[in-house]
C-alpha cells in the first residue's frame, strides 16, 4: 500500500492501520461476538501478514489490556519500521475504565509505554478522551505534559482520540493528530476532517467499520461502502481496522486498494 503523510508530522503511514485492542482485551468491548485473546503465535502471524500486505501502522493503548506489553514482546520477532500510535489518560483494570489526566499519570504512562514497546521514542501519543474533550484539553495537565515530552524528544506527534466535534476542532488548534469516529452511520465529525485538511493535521479514523456492526441487509457490500465513504475525504490519513482473522484482514486490504485505485 502506498504510504501517505500523517498531517505535517513527518510520519508516513499506510491507508489502513491495524488496531490491536483484541491483542490484549476481551472484556468491556462492544464487538458483536465474544472472542478469545490470540496466542503469541497467532498475533505474530497477523502482524507479519499486515506488514506483507503493506500496512505499517499499529494502534494500541494502555486501556487495551495487555496490548502494549504483548506488542513489545512480539515486535522483537517482527522487527519492521512500524509506526506505533499509543495513548494516555485511560486505564482498564478489573473490568472497568479509569481516567487520569494529571501530569504525574501522563508522564508515568509515557515512560511505561516506552518500556513496554521497547522503543526510545513514541511515534504518536493521543489523549484517550473520557468524553469531556474540551475540559481535558483546556483544564487538565495532560496536554502541556505531552507537549513538553515532545520537545524533549520522547514523543514525535501529539494528538487526541476525541468524542465530540468541538473537541476535535479544538484538538486541531493545539495537536498534530486527531483520531475520530466516522462511518456509514456516524458522520457527525465530518467537519473535523475538513478542518484538519485545511490545517494540515493528521486524521486517523476509528470505528470506520462500526466495530463489526455493519448493516449487511441493504444489498451492498458494507465494507466497500464504508471504505468509499471514508477515502472520499482527502483529509483522512488512515483507517484503523481491528481483527484477529487473517482472511478479514486480507479482504479489508483488497477493498481499500480497489477504492484507492492502488
Amino acid at each position: 500500500m502506498e504510504l501517505r503523510a500523517l498531517g505535517s508530522t513527518g510520519l508516513r503511514i499506510s491507508p489502513l492501520g491495524l488496531g490491536t485492542v483484541k491483542f490484549g482485551r476481551n472484556r468491556g468491548v462492544k464487538y458483536p461476538r465474544p472472542f478469545e485473546l490470540p496466542s503469541d503465535r497467532e498475533a505474530l502471524t497477523l502482524l507479519e501478514l499486515a506488514w506483507d500486505l503493506g500496512m505499517n501502522l499499529l494502534d494500541t493503548a494502555p486501556a487495551y489490556g495487555e496490548s502494549e506489553e504483548r506488542l513489545g514482546r512480539l515486535l522483537r520477532w517482527c522487527r519492521r519500521d512500524w509506526v506505533i500510535v499509543t495513548k494516555v489518560g485511560e486505564e482498564f483494570h478489573d473490568g472497568e475504565s479509569r481516567f487520569d489526566f494529571s501530569a504525574a499519570a501522563t508522564r508515568a504512562s509515557v515512560e511505561r509505554s516506552l518500556r513496554r514497546l521497547g522503543v526510545d521514542t513514541l511515534d504518536a501519543v493521543l489523549i484517550h478522551s473520557s468524553g469531556d474533550d474540551l475540559h481535558i484539553l483546556e483544564r487538565e495537565e495532560v496536554l502541556p505534559v505531552l507537549l513538553d515530552l515532545q520537545r524533549a524528544g520522547w514523543v514525535r506527534a501529539v494528538g487526541m482520540s476525541t468524542k465530540t466535534v468541538a473537541g476535535g476542532l479544538r484538538a486541531l488548534e493545539c495537536c498534530d493528530v486527531v483520531m475520530l469516529t466516522y462511518n456509514l452511520s456516524e458522520r457527525e465529525e465530518w467537519p473535523v476532517i475538513q478542518a484538519a485538511r485545511a490545517a494540515g493535521r493528521g486524521v486517523l479514523i476509528k470505528k470506520g467499520l462500526r466495530s463489526g456492526h455493519l448493516d449487511r441487509r441493504a444489498g451492498i457490500d458494507p465494507i466497500q461502502a464504508s471504505m468509499e465513504l471514508i477515502f472520499a475525504e482527502p483529509g483522512v490519513s488512515s483507517v484503523l481496522v481491528g481483527t484477529l482473522n487473517p482472511a478479514h484482514l486480507r479482504a479489508n486490504v483488497v477493498v481499500a486498494a480497489e477504492v484507492l485505485n492502488l
